[in-house]
């Protein structure tokens, strides 16, 4: 009798998850956009907006914002001030940050807010109690100094004459991951030229606010390792103590013509990163430090227009305000994952035209050619790669390739015009051509440079900031993409792809932590890399039964929480330790559930308990409420991925709903 009850709790179940399903489809066809993408607020990180106003300021161009456009700015700033007046690193920090309280304290002030506005004296107050900007991260106190707010003589030197090196060098910039260089690209060129926008009444106001009318006391030079509590994720190391002293005494000499020199390499380097992605730039922080550069060049000039009028790209007006994103947008990611949760749907045929307009999102914004020079510009090959926006942002990278392929395989013949074969198979020798030596993929390159690049890291609150590591969930989409390719190759190509897909497994392995969980990067966390891990393993032909495979599904269901759901907190990223939300999230439920139904494990009544908290958390709309953030970067930023929450549970429920059936 408990036999058949149970079969009977699971039939009504999967009827429910059925009716979710198909109300879910729904809700993503109507949230696709007219390209064919997933348009979606990736918005998080605290310091972006304030770095955009004070672009604004710095040029002249807060004014031409908008009452409306300041009012949506300071609305979202306001929003995330904690109870103690602080602002933390992210939106969902759970302790204050000078690095960013200080910046979003001045972006209140040149947006309009009054210093006797209760929540900017409440604000003020804690900067005051907590050191003043004197303690901020080093990014907080470079982007004040561009103000006039910070003096330069407090900022360690950041030399242009290092991209004179030889690039077999081994500090040379060219080795950095690509998103630290792109940053410190701009910040060496700033920092040789000391700019500084002009003065005004606001700025000498901030000035004393600031420092409590202490401004021209400092010694300045005494302050550049001074931090807030909390701030030093990453303080400073002998080594780089050291490697500060050595550019101090270098800049004190430095040869005239040598540094005009250096100012025309990075110069060069700066405008060629603006050319081929159309001033977009890789990210929001090196756009905005780029259009700085290009207003101090030549203030009011095109390039300067074109740079400050791209940094739109990053602009978004989300439902608790207009806030800068971490990219021009996800589009290209939320596409391949929506087009995938509805191909594993079994009401896939009712959402013909949306994976049409998906499958046109892919054709039309995979990169078609290598950049020029790459070499001379330190940039990998390009062409049949995707990236994580679109084309015009034109940076391939290795999962969003991986995952745009999938998809272009899975939806291979339905469509016209089809993707050529040509350029499926230059997405295969790109993928193939990221692979480490250590058999894992990192981001956008190969990893150039030593892991004790990182007793370098400047940023004090960002980790692993200087090398393009190997990545668990890099790994796994790169492996779960060539398995897939695979059988439409033959000959020199197929045993390429063998050896790459044994190197990545055994990278996988390497990588399990012993209690059965395997560590994400840009995902919270455990939960994140332990659902990619996995997959990728399976996919590679691990059986289920592998003693990792089980050591990793054991690892997830001692996380499972009363209400049948997972939730990790964001935390779990900075400690490298699973800690526990209050409340299960449905993404990060799905991404559990996922991994036990694609191990087969026998764990059914967990797997219901699981679908059925997805099945009751749907809105009547067919999407998911919001909930926390479950996306990072770096360790210690969370980012929001506003999409997950609707394709993910869907996802999740067809494929258990799949083998429930069975």
């Amino acid at each position: 009798m408990l036999d058949v009850a149970i079969l009977s709790t699971d039939r009504a179940l999967v009827a429910s998850a059925h009716q979710a399903m198909r109300r879910a489809g729904r809700n993503l066809a109507r949230l696709q956009g007219a390209e064919g993408s997933w348009p979606g607020d990736y918005g998080g990180p605290m310091f972006l907006l304030p770095m955009y106003v004070a672009l604004c300021q710095a040029t002249d161009r807060v004014e031409a914002l908008g009452g409306e456009h300041r009012a949506g700015m300071i609305a979202y700033l306001l929003s995330v001030q904690q109870a103690d007046g602080s602002v933390g690193l992210h939106a969902e920090a759970t302790r204050g940050s000078m690095f960013t309280t200080a910046l979003v304290y001045v972006a209140l002030r040149v947006l309009g807010l009054p210093s006797c506005d209760a929540r900017v004296a409440r604000m003020r107050r804690w900067i005051h109690e907590h050191g003043t900007p004197l303690g901020a991260a080093a990014w907080g106190k470079f982007t004040l100094c561009l103000l006039g707010l910070y003096d330069w003589q407090g900022i360690h030197p950041i030399l242009p004459e290092l991209w004179l090196l030889p690039p077999s060098a081994p500090i040379h910039p060219g080795r950095l991951w690509c998103h630290c260089r792109q940053v410190y690209l701009p910040m060496a060129w700033l920092y040789a030229k000391r700019a500084t926008g002009a003065d005004s009444a606001l700025l000498a106001a901030l000035r004393d606010e600031l420092y409590a009318g202490d401004w021209s006391r400092i010694e300045w030079s005494r302050h550049r390792d001074t931090l807030s509590d909390g701030e030093a994720y990453r303080p400073t190391t002998p080594a780089l103590a050291a490697a500060n002293r050595a550019l101090s005494a270098y800049e004190r000499i430095a040869p005239e013509r040598l540094r005009a020199r250096a100012l025309d390499e990075v110069t060069h380097h700066i405008d060629f990163e603006d050319k081929v992605t159309d001033f977009i730039d890789i990210g929001p922080v090196n756009k905005v430090l780029n259009a700085f550069v290009h207003h101090f060049r030549a203030p009011g000039g095109a390039q300067f227009e074109r740079s400050f009028q791209a940094c739109d790209a990053y602009v978004w007006h989300g439902h608790d305000g207009i806030k800068m994103q971490g990219y021009n947008n996800s589009q290209l990611w939320d596409t391949a994952f929506a087009a995938q949760a509805l191909l594993a749907s079994p009401f896939a045929s009712e959402q013909h035209a949306v994976l049409e307009g998906a499958y046109r999102y892919l054709r039309d914004n995979q990169i078609l050619e290598d950049v020029p020079e790459a070499e001379r510009h330190y940039r990998h090959a390009s062409r049949g790669g995707w990236p994580f926006s679109n084309r015009r942002h034109g940076w391939p990278i290795t999962d969003c390739t991986a995952e745009g392929l999938k998809v272009a395989l899975l939806l291979e013949g339905r469509f016209s015009p089809s993707i050529a074969d040509e350029l499926l198979m230059d997405a295969v020798r790109l993928i193939l051509s990221w692979q480490n030596h250590d058999g894992g993929w990192a981001t956008y390159e190969r990893q150039r440079g030593g892991a004790w690049l990182e007793l370098l890291n400047p940023s004090q609150v960002f980790g692993d900031i200087m090398v393009d590591y190997s990545y668990v969930e890099c790994t796994s989409a790169c492996l779960q993409a060539l398995c897939r390719a695979r059988g439409r190759t033959r000959g020199t190509l197929r045993r390429e792809i063998e050896l790459a897909i044994a190197r990545g497994s055994n990278f996988l392995r390497r990588k399990q932590r012993s209690d059965g969980s395997f560590e994400g990067s840009w995902g919270v966390c455990f939960s994140y890399g332990t659902w990619f891990a996995v997959s990728g393993l399976l996919s590679a032909g691990v059986p289920a039964s592998d003693a990792s495979v089980e050591r990793a599904c054991r690892f997830l269901l001692g996380k499972q929480r009363a209400s049948g759901g997972w939730g990790e907190h964001g935390d779990s990223c900075r400690e490298r330790s699973y800690l526990q939300a209050e409340r299960a999230s449905v993404t990060q439920t799905a991404w559990a559930l996922l991994t036990l139904v694609r191990a087969r494990h026998a764990s059914r009544s967990a797997q219901a308990r699981a679908a059925r908290m997805l099945v009751s958390r749907q809105s009547p709309d067919g999407g998911w409420p919001r909930e926390s953030m479950v996306g990072v970067f770096n360790r210690t930023c969370l980012i929001n991925y506003d999409n997950y929450r609707h394709y993910f549970p869907l996802w999740a429920l067809a494929e258990w709903a799949a083998v429930a059936e069975c």
